[in-house]
C-alpha cells in the first residue's frame, strides 16, 4: 500500500485489445488475446510491489520509481511527471501475455523492462521511446532476470511472444531485443547471483496490512508521520476487520480490543476498510493522518467507523 500515480512520456507498452485477429500496436508489440485464467504473479498490486522489491533487492538498487495498477489501459510503461517517477501497468494485460507465453516470467520481465527505464534516466528525456533505449531497457530486464532466479529461456518468454519481427521508428525488431535480453542475462550469470530472491509467487502480506517492528502504538514516528493511521476498535475480544489499496483486494487484519492497530495504505494516500454488516459487508474510506474507531451500533446490530477528532 504505497503510491498515488499519473503518466506523461509512455516508453513501452500501449496495447488495445484484438478480438479476432493478432494486431501490431504502434509500440511493435503483438497484442496477446484477454485471458481468461489468471496466472499472474500481478494479480494484485500487494503481488506487483512484492515482486519489484525482489527484483530491486537482487540487483543492488534502491527504487526511485512508483507504482500504480491501472486495469483498462491495456498497458505497461515508464513514465515521469511532475517531477514524479511512475511505473504503471494493466493487471489483465500482464496476465494475458503470461497467458500467451506460458509463463508467469513474462509479466515479470515487462516489469522489468520498465524499471529499466527508469535505472537509466530514459524517462527524463523528452524524446519518449527510441530503440537505443529500448534496447537498454530490455539488456537490464536480462540481467535481473537472472538475478531474480529466471532461465534464459524464461528471460525471453514476453519478447519471444509479443515482440513484432520488424523494427519501428522507436521499437527495435524481435531479434535484436531477443539478443539484447540474453546479452543481459549472460552478463548477470558471469557475475553469478549471490543470495537468491523469495521465488515468483511466494510474497508475504502486503506491508501496509502488517505493521512494520516499531510502529505499533505509542510509537512516536508513526504519530507524528501524517501517512500512519491508527484504528482502534470497542470491543471485548479480538475482532478481525479487511483492508485494501484499491477497494477490490482485501486482506484480513486482526485488530486488538486494547492496542491500535497502526498501519498504512501504501499505494496511495487512502485506502478501504470492510467491515460485516447485516447486507453482507459494508466499505469505508481512510485517509492517511487520520485515526479512526470502531463501534457497535446497538439500534442497527452492526459494526460501523467513526473518525476521531483532531
Amino acid at each position: 500500500m504505497k503510491w498515488i500515480f499519473s503518466f506523461l512520456i509512455a516508453l513501452s507498452f500501449s496495447i488495445p485489445f484484438a478480438v479476432y485477429s493478432q494486431q501490431v500496436n504502434s509500440c511493435g508489440y503483438k497484442i496477446p488475446p484477454r485471458t481468461t485464467s489468471l496466472r499472474s504473479n500481478f494479480q494484485s498490486v500487494y503481488e506487483a510491489t512484492s515482486i519489484v522489491k525482489s527484483i530491486l533487492d537482487s540487483v543492488k538498487w534502491k527504487e526511485n520509481f512508483q507504482l500504480q495498477e491501472q486495469n483498462g489501459i491495456n498497458n505497461a510503461y515508464a513514465t515521469v511527471i511532475r517531477n514524479v517517477r511512475w511505473i504503471v501497468y494493466d493487471n489483465i494485460f500482464l496476465e494475458s501475455v503470461d497467458s500467451y507465453a506460458g509463463t508467469k516470467w513474462a509479466s515479470i520481465s515487462i516489469l522489468a523492462h520498465e524499471m529499466g527505464h527508469h535505472y537509466y534516466n530514459h524517462v527524463i528525456s523528452s524524446k519518449g521511446s527510441t530503440i537505443p533505449t529500448e534496447i537498454e531497457a530490455d539488456a537490464f530486464s536480462g540481467y535481473a532476470l537472472y538475478k531474480f532466479g529466471a532461465t534464459l529461456e524464461q528471460s525471453i518468454a514476453a519478447m519471444q511472444a509479443i515482440a513484432s519481427e520488424k523494427p519501428s521508428s522507436t521499437h527495435p525488431a524481435k531479434k535484436d531485443r531477443l539478443n539484447a535480453i540474453t546479452s543481459g542475462w549472460q552478463k548477470a550469470k558471469a557475475e553469478g547471483r549471490g543470495a537468491p530472491p523469495p521465488p515468483p509467487g511466494k510474497v508475504p502480506l502486503p506491508g501496509g496490512v502488517t505493521p512494520p517492528a516499531g510502529t505499533g502504538a505509542g510509537n512516536s514516528n508513526a504519530e507524528n508521520d501524517p501517512s500512519w493511521i491508527a484504528l482502534s476498535i470497542i470491543s471485548n475480544k479480538e475482532e478481525t476487520v479487511y483492508l485494501s489499496d484499491d477497494g477490490r483486494n482485501f486482506q484480513p487484519v486482526k485488530i486488538s480490543a486494547t492496542q491500535p492497530f497502526v498501519f498504512k495504505f501504501e499505494i496511495y494516500n487512502y485506502g478501504w476498510l470492510r467491515l460485516p454488516y447485516f447486507n453482507g459487508y459494508r466499505n469505508y474510506k481512510l485517509l492517511h493522518g487520520k485515526d479512526y474507531i470502531i463501534l457497535w451500533n446497538r439500534r442497527s446490530r452492526n459494526w460501523t467507523v467513526t473518525e476521531i477528532p483532531d
